[in-house]
């Protein structure tokens, strides 16, 4: 991966073609460089009005056996290898032109794509921020089908993974794959290929899948010996005389040997790559999952996503940087004084948020009588200091603030989290809920202390002209 803090395209287009895995038919890939911040879309050149599909993973439409994207009524199927390549390569942005319905399967892993991508290079693009998620607390899934993910912090803004898979297979048992670094995969995991076990094959090709499986883009393991007529049975069944390899004893059917003797598990791994590219984030973290597959990799990469939308949407921490207004900034526009003054600098302001703090200290003089010997800051005043940090924002929309006053009319939504202490710095978050008209201003609050939420309310005010004009 291109260890940047900018997004990165590719220097040129280049094209693939090959057959699907499960659909069968041939298409052609092209892949074209892409403006900033537009991520990995694809494009179905072969339908009419070459409909697009964003690779999310709210736009998942299947995961048997690989991970389908629909969006409208184009659909692409088999999507995670190359996109396990593009993700590992730091590759931001890129126009996914296909010709078919299915992204190729060429030789069942992610090389192919990995090499074409380091062929044509790629190009950074400087306005524009790398999209990175800092994983800060665990994130886990489990399912009923005894699959478990976890993805946990680091100590390094990296990515790493390790997995595990059991089959209770008397040639395919327990397995595990290790990946360091996102710079490792070209090494360890791209050229693992997809595998399917030979007594599944007739029963997905009933399904409609694999119909463009071969030897050739897959390994096929067979766990005990086939007799001829077994396999033309299995050949029937995908619609061919005969199957290509010997399966006259247990092992792999490929005539070549597995490139890496764990290369399942690798495999797997490497599916989990292309499928949390569906988050549109490069993961800070680690990554531990236990018998993963399609199904479960999209509902964790969901749920990842969910962890992000809410990370987003938290305001700056950051305290050691200068303040927008000061405490005698604030005493301009706010009427409040000792003891009732709870704000103490604006970090942050414009025209939908504002985010300001209060400096949480024994002097406080509530702490004398909530509690005795236990102190807690009262939840009505962190909801009054939460109040004037949205009464500055509302306050510096008038021209002359000095005259004007704001006052409750409604609070809706309170809650309170965790307690506030002696030594706390509570961040304020203010956010508009809907434009300010007539003078009410409809804000959503909520408080953090290191970064964690205390409290929240929604708040409806009135400014009001109430204050007479000073003569100087």
């Amino acid at each position: 991966m291109i260890a940047s803090d900018c997004q990165h395209t590719l220097a040129a287009e280049g094209s693939l073609q090959g057959i699907g895995l499960h659909t069968g038919e041939q298409a052609k890939l092209t892949i074209q460089p892409a403006p900033p911040n537009s991520g990995y879309v694809f494009v179905r050149t072969d339908l009419e009005g070459q409909p697009e599909v964003i690779a999310l993973a709210s736009n998942v439409f299947e995961t048997r056996r690989g991970t389908t994207l629909k969006s409208g009524d184009a659909t692409v199927h088999t999507t995670e290898h190359l996109l396990a390549a593009l993700y590992a390569s730091g590759i931001d942005n890129a126009r996914l032109m296909l010709e078919g319905p299915e992204v190729p399967i060429l030789d069942g892993s992610s090389q192919p794509f990995l090499s074409l991508i380091e062929d044509l290079g790629s190009q950074p693009q400087p306005e524009a921020p790398r999209k990175f998620f800092r994983v800060r607390k665990n994130i886990s899934y489990r399912n009923d089908e005894g699959v478990e993910m976890l993805l946990v912090p680091l100590d390094s803004p990296d990515f790493k993974a390790t997995v595990m898979v059991d089959y209770r297979s008397p040639i395919l048992g327990t397995q595990h794959a290790r990946l360091e670094s996102l710079q490792a995969f070209g090494q360890d995991i791209a050229s693992c290929r997809t595998f399917v076990f030979l007594k599944e094959v007739a029963a997905l090709a009933e399904q409609g899948l694999i119909k463009g499986g071969d030897i050739d883009n897959a390994v096929v393991l067979a766990e005990r010996a086939y007799d001829e007529g077994e396999l033309q049975e299995i050949a029937k069944a995908l619609g061919r005389s005969r199957l290509h390899g010997s399966a006259n004893r247990p092992g792999v059917l490929n005539p070549s040997e597995l490139r890496f003797d764990n290369e399942p598990a690798r495999h797997k791994l490497l599916d989990i790559i292309g499928d949390l590219a569906l988050t549109g984030r490069f993961i800070q973290g680690h990554l531990l999952a236990a018998r993963p597959g399609h199904a479960a990799n999209v509902a964790f990469a969901k749920e990842i996503v969910k962890h992000i939308q809410a990370q987003e949407d938290l305001p700056d921490f950051r305290l050691d940087r200068p303040s927008l207004m000061d405490i005698n900034d604030i005493t301009k526009l706010l009427p409040h004084r000792y003891p009732f003054l709870l704000v103490d600098r604006i970090l942050d302001m414009n025209d939908q948020a504002i985010t300001g703090v209060k400096n949480v200290t024994m002097n406080e003089p509530f702490f004398q009588g909530h509690f005795p010997n236990n102190p807690v800051m009262p939840g009505v005043l962190q909801v009054e200091a939460m109040a004037q940090v949205g009464g500055i924002f509302a306050l510096s929309q008038v021209e002359d603030p000095e005259n004007y006053s704001t006052y409750f009319m409604k609070i809706d939504n309170v809650k309170f989290k965790q307690k506030v202490l002696p030594g706390d710095t509570v961040v304020f978050h203010l956010q508009l809920m809907s434009p300010i008209r007539r003078g009410l201003v409809n804000m959503k609050g909520r408080a953090f202390v290191r970064g964690e939420l205390v409290s929240e309310a929604e708040m409806l005010a009135q400014v009001i002209r109430d204050r007479a004009e000073t003569n100087v």
